[in-house]
């Protein structure tokens, strides 16, 4: 916003004799031009006339010059009056008392629209002045209600002090481990002797008010809200009048309490950052305890087996339990790089690389993947003919198959079958995951794919599904879970082909 210049001159005293001069000479002027006017029609013009018409300067006077130009405008007027118009003329003499007295209610009824005219004018001028200190007041509230971080609030207080009260310069200062530490400046910078007075370990009493003074005087006004401290502004030069120096308390009470806003907003927001990370980290923590215990435990099982000679193990069951522990190290190796995967989304470095990619090529590679983890269980691909090749990353794609086939193997009954399916539906590829599990229900089909979401009926949840929909809507693309017929769940998510016309491979 820009702050609109209304500060007052810098002697005050200087306008208002120039202002006086100014309208005392226009009085003047009026009143020998209407004189001069009149004087050729004077045979045919009656006293009364001519003081009506003399009315005219005396009131143009105070409105130039106030009312010690109206009292000039008058004495003006009433020679004018006198010489000119009341017999015996180009004479201070009055030949009749008549006119003595005509002469003397002109001047008192002129006094009297003088004062009157100017108590008006004076009664403008202070409205108008009050207008603008509102306006002015109102404009750098405007600067302070806003919603801004700390530091920016503090250069704009600093900025609006220097630039409407046309001051040398302006140092905000807030309190930092038991001294004052500069946090803003503007304009002219404070002396390290003017810094060191304003310290409250140096001993010297420092005068928290305003007033006129020297351009490179420092005047401390201080910031409170609620009756604590926020700071101290140290001004070089404060404002010459009362009017300026009672608005810049005013600011000076509602910069405290914005600051005080400021600083309690970002308290409030580290806050709830803390907060989001503990909940996170218990949230995590409980996501993946499962996970993790029952491959390491299982592992912990097998190795200890293998490693007591006591154990009357043949040649195949030692080869069963060394098969078993290398699946559950892949399943380990899955879950960390989901985590890795996950944290890389959440820095914000998950980069898409495209490049055509055949949809059957993605599947064979998902399932050979995976398919120490599958052991027997049978998995029907179900892929349309002359599928066109899809523009996606390979790795990260790859994950989104292996992760849907590693829960549908988690949630399916033993030795049942998963398929898995791609078709073109209208301008895109959509691929399924289909097992024969209980299925989700459909009030949790939403939150199934959100971070760390445990369902107290069993369903499921966890890193996987969350992966898989970041990176399937880092392609632009959706994902979601439908019903089965007979029972289970199929997880869809879609892609689009690099060309309408090509081929699949």
């Amino acid at each position: 916003m820009d702050l609109v210049d209304l500060t007052h001159p810098v002697s005050y005293d200087n306008e208002r004799v120039r202002r006086s001069l100014v309208g005392s000479i226009t009085g003047a002027l009026i009143s020998v031009g209407l004189g001069a006017i009149m004087l050729a029609f004077r045979s045919n013009l009656s006293i009364a006339s001519v003081a009506l018409v003399l009315v005219v300067p005396v009131v143009a006077g105070v409105m130039v010059g106030g009312f010690r130009a109206g009292v000039t405008s008058v004495v003006v007027g009433f020679l004018v009056y006198d010489l000119l118009f009341i017999p015996p003329y180009y004479r201070l003499t009055v030949g009749r008392s008549q006119n003595l007295v005509v002469l003397g209610v002109y001047a008192v009824v002129m006094l009297l629209v003088a004062r009157i005219v100017a108590n008006r004018e004076a009664a403008r001028v202070e409205a108008q002045r009050r207008a603008l200190e509102t306006s002015r007041l109102f404009e750098l509230s405007e600067l302070l209600v806003e919603d801004r971080s700390v530091e920016e609030l503090l250069e704009t207080i600093v900025n609006a002090v220097a630039t409407v009260f046309k001051v040398h310069g302006v140092t905000l200062l807030v309190p930092e481990a038991e001294r004052l530490a500069i946090a803003a400046s503007a304009g002219v910078s404070l002396s390290p002797d003017q810094l060191r007075r304003l310290d409250p370990r140096s001993g010297i009493p420092v005068s928290l008010a305003t007033g006129p003074g020297l351009p490179h005087e420092v005047h401390a006004v201080a910031l409170t809200a609620a009756g604590r401290p926020v700071g101290i502004l140290a001004i070089l030069g404060a404002p010459d009048s009362e009017a300026d120096r009672a608005l810049l308390r005013t600011f000076a009470n509602s910069a405290a309490l914005a600051l005080e806003r400021a600083q309690l907003r970002e308290q409030a927001l580290r806050s709830e950052v803390l907060e989001e990370v503990d909940r996170l980290r218990h949230a995590l923590m409980g996501a993946v305890s499962h996970d993790l215990r029952t491959p390491l435990a299982t592992m912990k099982v097998a190795s200890s087996t293998l490693l007591n000679p006591a154990s009357p193990l043949s040649d195949a069951d030692a080869h069963e339990l060394h098969g078993l522990i290398d699946m559950e190290t892949d399943r380990l190796t899955r879950l960390v790089t989901n985590l890795l995967d996950m944290t890389r989304f959440d820095a914000g470095v998950l980069e898409v690389r495209r490049s055509p990619q055949s949809v059957r090529t993605l599947v064979n590679e998902a399932v050979v993947a995976l398919r120490p983890a599958l052991g027997e269980r049978p998995v029907r691909m179900a892929l349309a003919e002359r599928l066109p090749d899809v523009d996606v990353d390979q790795i990260l794609i790859g994950q989104v198959l292996a992760n849907l086939l590693d829960n549908a193997d988690r949630h399916s009954p033993p030795n049942s079958q998963i398929t898995v399916t791609g078709e073109l539906r209208s301008d895109r590829i959509a691929i399924a995951v289909a097992d024969s599990g209980p299925g989700v229900p459909a009030e949790e089909r939403e939150a199934v794919f959100d971070r760390f979401v445990r369902f107290d009926t069993g369903g499921r949840s966890g890193l996987g599904l969350t992966i898989a929909k970041t990176f399937v809507e880092a392609h632009g693309e959706q994902i979601w879970v439908e019903d089965v017929p007979g029972g289970g769940a199929r997880f869809v998510f879609t892609l689009r082909p690099v060309a309408a016309n090509g081929a699949g491979r």
